[in-house]
C-alpha cells in the first residue's frame, strides 16, 4: 500500500471516530449520507480496519451498564446493486423487512417481568444507564403484561428512541433534526423532556432459557401482544420484491410520524450466534440515499441526436445529492418498456457518483391513474418511418439532413477542429456547400470569405484573417488516429473509447475494422451483440466515404504505438493553469496516451492542481489507488 493510501486511511479513521462520538452524544456534525461515504471509502481502502468494528461512545454522565444483547453495527447496502450482491449469498425462503428507525438505540432489561435497567448503545457492549429517564418515555413499560397477566420475562428488549415530527415542530424546532433532539433529551441528567420521546422495539432475548417465540415474526407479535410499540414488519418472497417495497417506502416515508433512513432485511429464523457478532452477517441495513428520490412522471420527450431518438423522462422536481433534478434519460425503447413507465407513474430517480440521473424503477401502486407513453413513428425532419430495434429508435434515411449535420458537428468535435465552430458548419450546411466530411476538406479560403466579410469588403479585396484561420485549422487536422477518425463518423455508441478498445484488440487498420463481423466484435470484452451489430451496420453505411478519404490521401492514419505517454491514461479535474483542459487532452493523444473523462480502477493518473480537494474524482482516485499528480508533474512526463 503506497504512502498516499496510508495517509488517507489515517485521516478517515480520525474523521470517523470524531463523527461517531458526536453522533452517539446527540449532536451529529454531518449527515448520515456524508458519514456513509467516509465509512465506504475506509472499507474499500482497508476492509479489516479495526475502526470498522467499533460503534460509538457515550458522554460519561451516567453510570455504566453492560448489555444483555450485543448492540453492534449492521452490514449495509447503499443501493439495489449492493443489496442484490448480499442477497445472492443469503438465499432465504422469505425476507423479513422492517423499518430502519432513525433514532437512538436503547436496551430495556427485565427481571421476572419488571424493568430493572434501560441502557444506551454506548460502545456496543457497555452503555449509559438512563433508567429514570426511560421510564418517562412513551412505550417503555415498567412491567410486562399480556392479557392482563404479568409475563415473567427475564432478558433484554431492544428498540429505538425516536421523536415524532409533530413534537419536534412544536417543542424542539431549534434542534437540527428529530434524532439529535431525541439523543440530547434522553441523556439529560435532570430527565427533563424525556416524556416527549417514544420507544419503538424490534428485538428481544430471553436469558433464563424460557422460550417465548420461535421465529422473528413470532417475536414481533409477542412484543406487540405485551403492549410495546413495535416496528412495522413486511414479508417479501424475493430480493426483487424487497427492492420494490423499498421504492414504495421511499415515497411513503415523508408521511410517517417519525424518521426512518432505510430498511432492515433479515431471515425468519432466530440466529443467536450471528446476532452476537460485532457486525451480524445474516441481516443487512438497506439504506436510503441522498442520491435517490421518488417523483411523478409528467411526460416523456424524445431527444434527437443525429438519427437516434432517445426517451427523456420529465418529472416533478426532486433534490439529489444537493442538485435539483427534473429530467432523466430512459436510455432506449426497451428500457422504457422493461420499466413499464407510464405518464403519471411514481418513479425512483437515481444519480450516483458522476452518473447522469436515470429512472431506476417504478413504484408499484394500484390506485393511481396512468397513461401509456406515445412513441414517435416518423422522422420529424424527413418524414421517413422510424425503425424501432428495441435498443434503439432511429431514422434509417442516410440522406436525412439532420443526420448529416449531426455527423459534421460530431466530426468537428472529435477531430478537434476548434476554429471551425458549430455556427459556421451549420451555415455552410444550410448553403449546401458542405454536405459530407469530405466536403469539409475541399473548402478553400475563397469559399469561407463570405462568412467573415460583407459584400463591400469582398469587393475591395480585403483579406479575411478568420477565413484563413479556419482553412489552416481544417488542413492541420488531416493526420488522425484510427479511433479518432472512426469516432468522427457519428456511429451510435461508437466513440473514441470504444473504437480504441477494438484497435487494441487487433482491429488496427481501417480495412480490418470495415471487414469485422458482428461475432468478432461481440467477442471483444465490453461489446455485446446488439452494440456490435450497430457498429458493423454503421461502418458499412460509411465505408465508401471512409475509404475515399484514405485512398485519396485526404486523411492519413497515425501509426499506433510509441509516444512518451503510450499505454498511459489521464483524467483531468479542476482548473489548469498553463492550458485549457481540451489542450491537455490533445497533448495526451498526440503523445500516444488516452484521455479519460472519469476515474476508474485502470486509470494511470489523475491530474489536478488541488490534491486536497474532496471532489468525487479525488475520492475515487484514493479509493482505487490511482496516482494523483499536479499539472507541473504531467508536463514533466510529456516534456522529459
Amino acid at each position: 500500500m503506497d504512502l498516499t493510501a496510508q495517509n488517507r486511511i489515517a485521516e478517515l479513521e480520525q474523521l470517523i471516530l470524531k463523527y461517531q462520538n458526536s453522533y452517539y452524544n446527540g449532536e451529529a456534525e454531518i449527515s448520515d449520507a456524508e458519514f456513509d461515504k467516509l465509512w465506504d471509502e475506509l472499507k474499500a481502502l482497508n476492509p479489516s480496519d479495526p475502526i470498522l468494528q467499533k460503534v460509538g461512545a457515550d458522554s460519561g454522565n451516567f453510570e455504566k451498564a453492560e448489555h444483555i444483547m450485543p448492540m453492534g453495527s449492521q452490514e449495509k447496502a447503499a443501493d439495489p446493486e449492493q443489496f442484490l450482491q448480499w442477497a445472492s449469498k443469503h438465499i432465504y425462503d422469505r425476507y423479513l423487512v422492517e423499518y430502519k428507525l432513525d433514532g437512538a438505540s436503547l436496551e430495556l432489561q427485565y427481571r421476572n417481568g419488571y424493568l430493572v435497567k434501560a441502557v444506551t448503545r454506548g460502545n456496543g457492549s457497555i452503555g449509559d444507564d438512563i433508567t429514570e429517564n426511560a421510564k418517562k418515555m412513551s412505550g417503555v413499560n415498567a412491567a410486562i403484561y399480556k392479557d392482563g397477566e404479568l409475563v415473567p420475562f427475564t432478558g433484554g428488549i431492544r428498540g429505538e428512541v425516536i421523536m415524532t415530527h409533530e413534537v419536534h415542530k412544536t417543542h424542539f424546532a431549534d434542534k437540527a433534526n428529530c434524532r439529535n433532539a431525541a439523543n440530547g433529551l434522553m441523556k439529560r441528567k435532570d430527565g427533563k423532556g424525556s416524556e416527549y420521546l417514544k420507544l419503538i422495539v424490534y428485538d428481544a432475548l430471553s436469558t433464563d432459557e424460557k422460550k417465548w417465540f420461535n421465529c422473528e415474526e413470532e417475536k414481533i407479535k409477542w412484543l406487540m401482544d405485551c403492549g410495546f410499540n413495535v416496528v412495522r414488519l413486511v414479508i417479501c418472497k424475493t430480493p426483487d420484491r424487497v427492492i420494490a417495497y423499498r421504492a414504495k417506502v421511499m415515497e411513503e416515508r415523508k408521511s410517517l410520524e417519525y424518521d426512518i433512513d432505510g430498511l432492515v432485511v433479515k431471515e425468519s429464523a432466530i440466529n443467536l450466534t450471528d446476532a452476537s457478532r460485532a457486525r451480524p452477517d445474516r441481516q443487512i441495513a438497506f439504506k436510503f440515499s441522498l442520491e435517490e428520490a421518488v417523483s411523478t412522471l409528467r411526460k416523456v420527450e424524445w431527444s434527437i441526436s443525429g438519427s437516434t431518438y432517445t426517451p427523456v423522462a420529465v418529472f416533478d422536481e426532486v433534490e439529489l445529492n444537493g442538485t435539483k433534478v427534473q429530467r432523466a434519460s430512459l436510455a432506449n425503447p426497451d428500457t422504457l418498456r422493461k420499466l413499464d413507465v407510464k405518464i403519471g407513474s411514481h418513479v425512483v430517480v437515481v444519480k450516483r457518483g458522476e452518473i447522469i440521473p436515470k429512472i431506476e424503477s417504478v413504484v408499484e401502486e394500484a390506485d393511481i391513474q396512468t397513461v401509456p407513453v406515445d412513441f414517435p413513428c416518423v422522422c420529424e425532419v424527413c418524414g421517413t418511418k422510424l425503425v424501432d430495434e428495441g435498443s434503439r429508435l432511429y431514422c434509417p434515411n442516410r440522406d436525412c439532413s439532420k443526420r448529416i449535420l449531426h455527423q459534421l458537428l460530431k466530426y468537428q468535435s472529435v477531430a478537434d477542429i476548434r476554429d471551425l465552430g458549430e455556427t459556421l458548419i451549420t451555415q455552410l450546411f444550410n448553403d449546401k456547400r458542405v454536405r459530407s466530411i469530405s466536403d469539409l476538406y475541399s473548402l478553400q479560403i475563397e469559399d469561407l470569405i463570405p462568412y467573415f466579410l460583407n459584400d463591400e469588403s469582398i469587393e475591395k479585396d480585403k483579406k479575411s484573417l478568420g477565413a484563413e484561420k479556419v482553412y489552416k485549422s481544417i488542413q492541420s487536422h488531416r493526420n488522425l488516429r484510427l479511433q479518432t477518425f472512426l469516432a468522427g463518423f457519428d456511429i451510435e455508441g461508437f466513440g473514441e473509447t470504444q473504437a480504441e478498445k477494438l484497435v487494441k484488440s487487433g482491429f488496427d487498420t481501417l480495412e480490418k475494422m470495415l471487414n469485422a463481423t458482428v461475432d468478432q466484435i461481440s467477442n471483444v470484452y465490453g461489446f455485446a451483440e446488439i452494440s456490435a451489430k450497430t457498429i458493423v451496420d454503421g461502418l458499412k453505411e460509411n465505408a465508401g466515404e471512409m475509404r475515399s478519404l484514405i485512398e485519396n490521401n485526404i486523411i492519413t492514419i497515425k501509426a499506433e504505438g510509441g509516444g512518451k505517454l503510450s499505454g498511459l491514461s489521464f483524467c483531468f479535474t479542476g482548473e489548469l493553469v498553463t492550458m485549457k483542459r481540451l489542450d491537455a487532452e490533445k497533448l495526451v493523444k498526440d503523445n500516444g496516451g488516452s484521455p479519460k473523462s472519469s476515474v476508474t480502477k485502470d486509470l494511470s493518473y489523475l491530474v489536478t492542481n488541488d490534491t486536497s480537494s474532496g471532489s468525487s474524482k479525488n475520492e475515487k482516485a484514493r479509493k482505487f489507488g490511482v496516482k494523483v499528480i499536479s499539472e507541473k508533474e504531467f508536463l514533466e512526463l510529456v516534456n522529459n
